[in-house]
């Protein structure tokens, strides 16, 4: 028995001289019924690295990895929208399906929220089914214009985590505002975003690009040539041709070219 724990002793000690060395775990390092263990120092490294050994801070010269999604236009076109974006209040994005208007609109958005450039992000689009009836929905009024919203959740969810989106949401900095309950508002230090613009009546929309507030930014997102409305209905033509004089206004006109989807998208916008 005094030979074995001699034994065990011995190679308790070798292991602990290679871990020292080589950087090879060791199992010494775990306290009994804890969850922590040092983190061990690789061979190679200076001095001062391994005396101030590992930290999360970006700076670290081994992470080198970022995990913030760069925000890059992939057309011309894209990064004409994303400078009048930068450089106007009120911004029309108009353009073919693809050619990623929503996703700019909402990332630009987020960006705006996170460097806290606004306080607030409001998300608006018109609750038109496209040519089929769903029916009344369950819910409050979140959950009814939920099916609705689904692509700018989607766009959200991809900048941010959707736990922390319902978090935003919860806390009011995100904030959920259909169409029919703008009239009367006033949009301070918010960014907002209406999609699919081109369901909304020359009047909603005057209504809503009216709402602009101190410090706000707002971008209309839609394409004429795909409303769900009945033909000359939509007033999104009518409102993006009569802003396209004003200086202090960007008007984005996208084309084919800039759509970002599979290449048989733009191929069928041509014929279609």
């Amino acid at each position: 028995m005094e030979a074995q724990m001699t034994k065990r002793s011995a190679l308790k000690r070798q292991t602990r001289e290679m871990s020292r060395e080589f950087g090879v775990l060791d199992s010494s390092q775990f306290i009994e019924d804890a969850k922590v263990r040092r983190l061990p120092h690789h061979a190679g490294q200076h001095a001062s690295q391994s005396q101030r050994g590992w930290s999360p801070h970006p700076s670290n010269d081994e992470r080198d990895q970022g995990y913030l999604k760069t925000l890059k236009p992939k057309s011309d076109g894209q990064a004409e929208l994303m400078t009048m974006i930068d450089h106007h209040n009120l911004v029309l994005a108009l353009g073919p399906a693809g050619t990623g208007k929503t996703y700019l609109a909402v990332a630009k958005a987020v960006e705006a929220l996170e460097a806290g450039k606004v306080g607030r992000i409001v998300l608006s689009r018109p609750a038109v089914e496209a040519g089929e009836s769903i029916g009344f929905l369950p819910g409050d009024m979140e959950d009814k214009l939920a099916p609705y919203l689904r692509p700018l959740y989607d766009a959200l969810s991809d900048r941010l985590s959707m736990k922390r989106v319902k978090a935003l949401m919860a806390e009011g900095l995100i904030e959920i505002a259909p169409i029919g309950y703008m009239r009367g508002r006033t949009l301070n230090n918010a960014f907002i975003v209406v999609d699919e613009a081109q369901n909304c009546t020359y009047v909603q929309l005057k209504m809503l690009l009216t709402r602009l507030g101190w410090h706000s930014t707002m971008v209309v997102t839609g394409d004429p040539h795909q409303s769900d409305l009945l033909p000359g209905v939509s007033g999104l033509s009518d409102i993006a041709e009569r802003l396209t004089a004003v200086p202090d206004i960007g008007v984005v006109q996208l084309a084919e070219r800039d759509i970002v989807r599979h290449p048989l998208v733009a191929s069928m916008i041509g014929v279609l």
